[in-house]
């Protein structure tokens, strides 16, 4: 994910936060909805009383405090809570495909097997969405020869592994431990991902992760969560 990317993104979800603000202000000013004066708390009317009319001075301040308050929760949020990444290429397909736009979640935020992260990768000179196949401590297998991956022993399933393992992409020896406070992450559209089997990418540090994807907003005929009850 490019950083003027991550910056259109950032402006658009406080464009739609702000709009959401709006249309409820402009609507509420005719029919005394709640999220007007939750906003706006000195706004509210007295019982059986209806608001006040107010003048450009007064509706000009409640704008201004709509969009500073709108910008403030925003930063708060991504800083704070959770983040964004745009998918690049084929590498998670059929499960994500290129250019779906992600919401991370970071904010206490353990890795864990199975889970989609985006992170950080040196190597690559970018940030990359992959799946954590082993955490610290774990060991991983891959028989090249009928494609599967084995983590402790036990072979590693999920729902929209799009083929099976045969490229090795290194010289990585294998059966390999997961080092404590590292990960190895794997698309699922295993011939087509540069992962942790590459050199350029290898074990994955906890401080390069930037959260668990866990949204999926853009598309709109997409927008939903990326994961199952049994999964979340």
């Amino acid at each position: 994910m490019q950083e003027s990317d991550g910056f259109l993104y950032f402006l658009y979800i406080t464009l739609a936060i702000f709009a959401e603000i709006c249309y409820n202000q402009h609507v509420c000013n005719f029919c005394k909805g709640k999220w007007y004066f939750m906003i706006f708390p000195s706004k509210t009317p007295a019982a059986g009383k209806k608001p006040k009319k107010t003048s450009f001075t007064d509706d000009l301040l409640d704008w201004l405090s709509t969009i500073c308050k709108t910008f403030v929760l925003v930063i708060l949020v991504f800083t704070f809570v959770a983040r964004t990444a745009r998918v690049e290429g084929r590498s998670m397909q059929p499960t994500l495909v290129q250019n779906d736009f992600l919401v991370l979640w970071s904010l206490g935020y353990k890795p864990a097997q199975g889970d989609i992260v985006a992170c950080n990768c040196n190597g690559l000179g970018k940030v990359i969405v992959k799946r954590v196949i082993a955490v610290g401590g774990q060991t991983v297998d891959i028989d090249f020869a009928n494609g599967d991956v084995y983590v402790d022993g036990e072979i590693f399933k999920v729902d929209g592994i799009q083929n099976i393992t045969t490229d090795r992409e290194s010289n990585f020896v294998y059966p390999m431990t997961v080092p404590e406070g590292k990960y190895f992450v794997m698309g699922d559209n295993r011939q087509q991902s540069t992962d942790s089997r590459s050199s350029y990418v290898g074990f994955v540090d906890r401080e390069d992760i930037l959260g668990k994807a866990v949204l999926r907003i853009l598309p709109l005929q997409k927008f939903g969560t990326l994961y199952g009850k049994k999964d979340a």
